[in-house]
Order: C-alpha cells, then structure tokens, then sequence
C-alpha cells in the first residue's frame, strides 16, 4: 500500500508540473484555468477536493466569471476532475472538459 500511495504523490508532482518540490493552493489559485475543446478562459482555481482516505485530489474549483461588469455574478462553478488537468504552466491550467457537464450548483 505505501508504493501506491508514493506512485500517486510522484503523478502528483508530475501532473504538477515541479517534481520534488510540489505547489502550494496559493500558486494554483494565481493560474488562469483554459479550457482547450472551446479554447474558453473559465477563471481561477478557488478551491479543491480532496479524498479523504488517500488524500489524492479528485477535482478543482472554478467559480464561473461574473455575468455583467462585476456586479452580477453567478452562483455556478466549475468542479473539474483531477484527471481533465492536462497541463500546468507557469501562469494557466490547461483543461479539456464539457462545461456544461463540470458546471454546478446554477439556480434554475
């Protein structure tokens, strides 16, 4: 079990780009999210979702941009599978996802 669980830290720093040192929820929320089937900027990451038994993160959180000059936003976010991230750069996180399956929690 303790090979599996260094495997996935190793994918982990791999998929994030710096191997060895990893990256901190304040480097990740600095990085715009794009989403590479519509070529769309989503946001930035606000927040992720944890495993609570292998401590893996299953997803990230990107609040849908706001509708009209600020003052309107939306209550609606991106919840982006770990697994859709297919590159981190140094500024942005490239996706490939359907928006409206990822998109949560809009009001009817």
């Amino acid at each position: 079990m303790e090979w599996k669980k260094q495997a996935i830290l190793h994918i982990l720093d791999y998929r994030l780009g710096e191997i060895g040192d990893g990256m901190r929820l304040c480097e990740l929320r600095e990085k715009e999210v794009i989403n590479l089937c519509t070529c769309k900027r989503l946001g930035c990451v606000e927040d992720l979702v944890f495993d609570l038994c292998d401590g893996c993160i299953q997803a990230i959180i990107v609040p849908e941009r706001m509708k009209f000059c600020g003052i309107f936003g939306s209550d609606c976010e991106y919840v982006i599978p770990f697994e859709c991230i297919k590159k981190v750069g140094s500024d942005i996180i490239m996706v490939e996802i359907s928006e409206e399956k990822c998109l949560k929690g809009c009001k009817e």
